[in-house]
């Protein structure tokens, strides 16, 4: 695991596009697993700016996007798709059928997943993902549980990501309280992963996760210690107890 420290927020999502960037330059047919919430938003914002200023390429791109809320249509504007067109999709030159977030109305979201899982072999696996973390170390949705299901799935969320996520709703109870997503099993066949941390609420969790000599459940995150490519960017908030622990 290679553990990269930035100094805010902006520096590290100008690395992590960095990255994302050298990659598409060497393979133009990359397949890019992608996040939501607000940690990768500068990361975004960032491609973007290499799009329209570097000519960054994004015409033979693929993406996969971690999960969607269960129950809310595309064109919702607190579903995941609409995130992604109007954060990242809409401002660069990726095709519309090469981008992919799972469906949050499938009627049987579990046969769902199978197909989505199967998509993303068909494509020859996501070559880098894109991961942010919970404060309770969920990774996508995969929330800490005493078992956790490998595949992509419909699950239901804890009370504390129903809580962080209240941010982006009106109220509290307009917050899904289930989310089809990515099983760890789909997202540790990534060639590599990013994984995105800024902030003095994700102090805590990272510290925790990178002193970890063994993997837990009940922590999500540690199954990536597991991993043989991952990348950590951090700001130097986020950083902070993971310092104090070297």
């Amino acid at each position: 695991m290679k553990i990269i420290v930035e100094k805010d927020y902006e520096k590290m999502s100008s690395k992590a596009a960095s990255l994302i960037s050298e990659a598409i330059q060497k393979k133009p047919d990359l397949i890019l697993g992608l996040a939501t919430g607000s940690t990768p938003i500068g990361t975004y914002e960032e491609l973007i700016r290499m799009h329209k200023e570097e000519g960054l390429d994004f015409s033979k791109v693929t993406t996969f996007n971690l999960d969607e809320y269960y129950g809310l249509s595309p064109e919702d504007d607190q579903s995941y798709r609409y995130f992604m067109e109007n954060t990242l999709f809409k401002h660069i030159n990726i095709k519309k059928e090469n981008t992919y977030v799972p469906d949050g109305l499938a009627k049987d979201p579990n046969a769902y997943g199978k197909e989505y899982d199967e998509k993303i072999q068909k494509q020859g696996g996501i070559d880098i993902q894109i991961l942010g973390i919970g404060r309770n170390g969920h990774i996508a949705f995969n929330e800490p549980d005493d078992e956790l299901i490998l595949s992509t799935h419909l699950t239901g969320l804890t009370k504390d990501t129903i809580d962080a996520n209240s941010r982006f709703f009106d109220s509290i109870d307009k917050v899904p309280t289930k989310a089809i997503t990515m099983g760890l099993g789909t997202i540790m066949k990534a060639k590599k992963i990013i994984l995105l941390a800024n902030g003095k609420n994700k102090t805590e969790i990272m510290g925790e996760l990178l002193k970890q000599d063994k993997v837990t459940t009940n922590l999500p995150a540690s199954l990536l210690l597991l991993h043989p490519d991952v990348t950590v960017i951090m700001d130097e908030e986020a950083a902070e107890l993971y310092k104090k622990n070297l």
